[in-house]
């Protein structure tokens, strides 16, 4: 699954290095120079991960990591925090600015794509391609598809994006609201009552192997997807 990492470095040949690597990994790169360049682009296209350098022109990557962290737009972005400085109060500081890793240069790309893996499997499993198995669900990211003991179930690209949200989020409840914007992004803009109609077709995609019933409707609420059902979901 492709995600957007935004790469904050001032160094040009720096920047060009990282953001070569990371589209030969796969993944989709967006550039800023400076912190006033990354939120404009931050604003317009929300991306899945930030790296950000420490020493910026202007205002730092560590005010940026705090101001990213304040908002509730995007304070559940993974940001990796990327500098010469090596020393432990350094890394500390980093990381309570908000950093959820901390890589000191000079590092080997192979080290920055390995560190970037394990942090969206941390904080946004949903946006890695490992292979999700509950109970005898098997959903497989990379090939986009879905089985249930060696059965294949057909499921539109909508309702697997969904599904792999629940199933990396098990048991905890959501509302619409906060589905559209982790499953549709927060700069699309849908009604609410959209995901009501993708739901209905998620457990219809599901009902052939018994796993409707882990989508439940929590009224008042939104949605889950339960480990131990109830007997029947209650519909959407």
């Amino acid at each position: 699954m492709s995600t957007s990492i935004l790469v904050v470095e001032d160094e040009p040949a720096i920047q060009e290095l990282i953001s070569v690597n990371l589209s030969f990994a796969g993944h989709k790169v967006l550039r800023a120079f400076d912190a006033e360049q990354a939120q404009i682009l931050i604003r317009a296209e929300l991306p899945d991960l930030i790296l950000v350098d420490w020493m910026l022109p202007g205002s730092s990557g560590i005010n940026l990591a705090r101001k990213l962290r304040s908002d509730e737009r995007t304070r559940h972005i993974p940001v990796i925090m990327l500098t010469a400085k090596g020393s432990e109060q350094d890394k500390v500081d980093g990381l309570e600015a908000g950093a959820d890793d901390y890589i000191t240069k000079p590092f080997s790309p192979k080290e920055l794509i390995a560190r970037i893996k394990a942090v969206l499997r941390r904080r946004a499993p949903q946006l890695t391609d490992d292979v999700i198995s509950i109970g005898t669900l098997q959903l497989d990211p990379s090939t986009h598809r879905l089985s249930s003991q060696g059965m294949a179930l057909t499921i539109g690209p909508t309702e697997f994006r969904l599904l792999h949200f629940f199933m990396t989020h098990t048991e905890r409840v959501f509302t619409r609201s906060q589905l559209l914007d982790q499953v549709w992004g927060d700069h699309v803009f849908v009604e609410e009552r959209t995901v009501d109609v993708h739901i209905r077709r998620l457990r219809k995609a599901l009902e052939p192997s018994g796993h409707d019933k882990h989508i439940e409707t929590i009224r008042g609420s939104g949605y889950r997807f339960a480990l131990s059902p109830l007997e029947k979901a209650p519909t959407a």
